[in-house]
């Protein structure tokens, strides 16, 4: 009913604003006294109520959509000034040149649709800015993957052995993702054998509690930067969240290059 009560009164007041007529209060004061007023009016033109709540639905998301840019672009320029610090800690996976001049941290969850995604720009990425980009992997599991947790493991204890393993038992993972469902587990075993990964080692490592520990910092790490869905980067402490195009992070990247220039 309030729901309703809204859609009449945007449509009352596009009325209103459309032609000469009596004042918002008289209206209000008749469609007080007689509501059947205003249904007798919508029965009547039921096509032409819709379309201004319609409109009226429109333009109010188009203003909330700009005003969230606004603030998105307010606290960008934020951390231009004071990036956000995450941790690259000794002996972390790095993908590309460890001493780039652009470090891109993903928290990522090997399950979430949309990090498939942000693994494709990661990739476009490299290939556009080579050795001036490097790429931390982070997790940031999410409640409803049961399998994002194993995946992170199988991770991990690949890169035990070998970090250039890991980083092709990654993008297996995400170039496979589709079978994830039918596979289940079965899959990154798979997959492990496929980077050329040491089963027997690789068994015995997945059970590691340093592992744990890795993943459970990942994400509150994660938590503390606000990502709270996935993907989300930090592009030398500049936050995106979500799966940008790769537009969004060129422009970053850009920035920061001639900046250093």
């Amino acid at each position: 009913m309030n729901q309703l009560s809204g859609l009449l009164k945007i449509s009352i007041i596009g009325l209103l604003l459309a032609s000469c007529a009596p004042s918002a209060k008289q209206i209000k004061e008749a469609v007080e006294k007689d509501p059947s007023i205003v249904f007798t009016a919508i029965e009547k033109a039921p096509d032409q109520f819709i379309e201004v709540v319609m409109k009226a639905q429109q333009s109010a998301q188009k203003v909330a959509g700009e005003r969230a840019q606004q603030e998105e672009q307010k606290q960008r320029e934020e951390e231009f000034k004071n990036p956000l610090k995450p941790e690259v800690e000794e002996g972390r996976v790095i993908f590309g040149n460890k001493s780039a001049p652009i470090t891109i941290v993903e928290y990522s969850d090997f399950q979430c649709p949309y990090c498939s995604r942000g693994y494709t720009t990661m990739k476009e990425l490299k290939k556009q800015y080579g050795d001036k980009v490097r790429f931390v992997f982070k997790h940031l599991p999410l409640d409803f993957h049961p399998l994002a947790i194993p995946a992170a493991r199988y991770f991990e204890a690949i890169a035990m052995q070998d970090h250039a393993k890991a980083e092709k038992f990654h993008d297996l993972v995400f170039e496979n993702q589709g079978q994830m469902q039918s596979k289940g587990e079965g899959l990154f075993k798979e997959l492990a054998k496929k980077a050329g990964a040491d089963i027997k080692k690789l068994e015995a490592s997945l059970k590691d509690e340093k592992i744990s520990k890795r993943i459970e910092a990942d994400t509150e790490e994660a938590r503390k930067f606000n990502m709270s869905g996935t993907p989300g980067y930090l592009i030398n402490g500049i936050s995106l969240r979500g799966a940008y195009p790769l537009a969004a992070f060129k422009e970053i990247i850009d920035r920061q290059l001639s900046a250093k220039n």
